[in-house]
């Protein structure tokens, strides 16, 4: 088995993958208009966003009885003021709750949070 990519559920996959695109440069392999699938350039598993009618934004940090982050992306940078900048222009949002002082957790369009570090 191997296991091929990750997928995030969006009220808007377009949406939600041309910010990845933007955050991570990384190209689209299929591109349908309720999926789509982001190719890593390394050959690692790739990202892939549906469209899901009944999505709920998950909230961070976690809290009942609102919908509960299921999953979060580590993303590893090189300089992590430059990521974090990159990652504003890009359409990201910086959590208010920050756990961990040497990590940068970001909430995506649809809500997703996503952690940045460095090496």
């Amino acid at each position: 088995m191997t296991l091929s990519g990750l997928v995030l559920d969006a009220p808007d996959a377009q949406e939600l993958a041309a910010f990845y695109e933007r955050l991570l440069g990384w190209p689209r392999e299929q591109d349908e208009p309720g999926w789509v699938k982001l190719r890593s350039p390394d050959g690692g598993p790739g990202l892939s966003f549906a469209h899901e009618p009944a999505y709920q934004r998950p909230r961070w940090p976690t809290r009942p009885p609102d919908q509960q982050m299921m999953a979060h992306l580590d993303i590893r940078v090189e300089d992590l003021e430059r990521a974090c900048e990159h990652a504003a222009a890009a359409g990201a949002v910086l959590a208010d709750f920050q756990p961990q002082q040497d990590v940068r957790v970001y909430l995506d369009p649809a809500g997703h949070p996503f952690c940045l570090f460095e090496n």
